[in-house]
């Protein structure tokens, strides 16, 4: 009877008396799901286009300390060979209009590359938005399902309670296209 019992909490958990030990705090359900979400970054990340790949690596060093330190010896370099600061250097930009120049040209193409990971950003969150979406109106489903299956235990076993008028209400399936209807209702009369 006792091995019974734990062979049924064992069920109930989901792990498996086979399976191999886990981190503790983990299941196996949970493994498997950041197992397969890195899996599927690393496949993004083979597919991207080689411009996606020049724009992110550019992005990534325009948004370190290393980027920062480069541009202000740089910067620091030619303000003092222009300014005759360091003797024998040849005064090639005394208005620094080059400089000027430069850094406008510059700051037009790093804005450029800032774009490019941006929008591959935006895409990314956009597909996770609708795995969100797809599980949480999945999970919907489930505990609607859950809770009809629960309401018709408890009225076989004669609890009151499973006539609560706001468990009717519950039970519904949500239609997503309405809710998406109302909340942009919503929104054209709170901008109107």
């Amino acid at each position: 009877m006792q091995s019974s019992l734990k062979e049924r909490e064992r069920v109930l958990r989901g792990s498996p008396s086979t399976s191999p030990a886990q981190p503790p705090g983990f299941t196996s359900v949970l493994e498997r799901n950041i197992n397969a979400l890195r899996h599927k970054r690393q496949e993004e990340e083979r597919k991207a286009s080689l411009q996606d790949r020049i724009a992110q690596t550019i992005t990534r060093f325009t948004g370190s300390m290393a980027f920062v330190y480069v541009h202000l010896a740089l910067v620091a370099g030619w303000v003092a060979a222009n300014l005759g600061i360091i003797p024998g250097a040849p005064v090639f930009d005394p208005t620094f209009v080059i400089l000027a120049t430069f850094a406008s040209v510059e700051a037009i193409f790093l804005s450029t590359f800032v774009l490019i990971s941006q929008n591959r950003a935006a895409a990314e969150a956009d597909r996770r938005s609708e795995l969100d979406l797809q599980t949480n109106l999945l999970s919907e489903h489930e505990i609607t399902r859950l809770l009809t299956l629960t309401r018709a235990i408890a009225e076989h076993l004669g609890i009151q309670e499973a006539n609560d008028p706001s468990l009717e209400e519950l039970e519904r399936h949500v239609a997503p296209e309405k809710v998406l209807d109302r909340l942009t209702q919503d929104g054209e009369n709170s901008s109107s």
